[in-house]
């Protein structure tokens, strides 16, 4: 607003009361012009009749009535200026009015439903999730990793939290990083027992383990599995790798 000439600076009231006066100003110019016009009618019918007094009023006369007659226009001109102003502040503001709402609605949070789980996220929330998502299918298992690792250490409450746990833990695993990716599936089970993703987890932390040729804790995870988890698709999974070693 500051880079707008002086008289875009008015409100709407300021700007509307300006040009009611302006019109009350117009209208008894009008006025005036019309009864000095009346008089200058009269001494024009004065000036038939040879009167000289009448003959010097009627030059006075028609130099106020041109004095007015500009005065008038110069109010017109002012007050079709403040219409426009007003409308150019009217249009200032439904842009200003707009573009904050834009705004707002993109620091709102949004509705996620994932893998069975409705929460709420804030719109950087849910792009920092994506973002980890999209180094993992693009097979950047370390950059994935950490940026797993960021979100959750900035989101720790995130309804993203126990996903990002999971994915985290494949990262690393796919990095070859076992140690580490069992502990970030550990977590998972620690804080979220019950997601959807548990089991999974569970079958995970068995794998890294054998690849750390720590065959019988992979046989422990396993049965631990069967147990806390039995019917998931992850505990028939178990039982068939338990089966394979007697």
């Amino acid at each position: 607003m500051l880079a707008q000439p002086a008289h875009a600076l008015f409100s709407d009231d300021e700007a509307r009361r300006a040009i009611l006066d302006l019109r009350g100003r117009v209208e008894a110019q009008r006025q005036a012009l019309e009864a000095q016009q009346q008089t200058l009618e009269a001494l024009q019918r004065q000036w038939g009749n040879g009167d000289d007094t009448a003959r010097r009023g009627l030059l006075d006369m028609a130099n106020q009535i041109e004095g007015l007659r500009r005065e008038l226009a110069a109010l017109r001109g002012q007050q079709e200026q403040l219409a426009r102003d007003v409308a150019e502040l009217q249009r200032q503001q439904r842009d200003v009015l707009a573009a904050l709402d834009t705004r707002l609605r993109a620091l709102e949070p949004v509705k996620v439903s994932l893998e069975g789980s409705e929460f709420t996220a804030r719109p950087e929330e849910k792009a920092a999730f994506e973002a980890a998502m999209a180094a993992l299918r693009g097979t950047d298992f370390a950059r994935a990793a950490q940026l797993y690792g960021d979100f959750l250490a900035q989101y720790p409450t995130s309804g993203y939290a126990p996903l990002a746990l999971y994915w985290r833990g494949n990262a690393l695993y796919a990095a070859r990083d076992y140690r580490r990716a069992i502990e970030s599936y550990q977590r998972l089970l620690e804080q979220f027992p019950r997601h959807p993703r548990a089991s999974e987890a569970m079958l995970a932390i068995a794998s890294c383990q054998l690849e750390l040729k720590d065959a019988k804790a992979a046989r422990a995870t396993w049965q631990a599995l069967v147990q806390r988890y039995p019917d998931s698709e992850a505990a028939a999974t178990a039982r068939e790798r338990l089966a394979r070693l007697r």
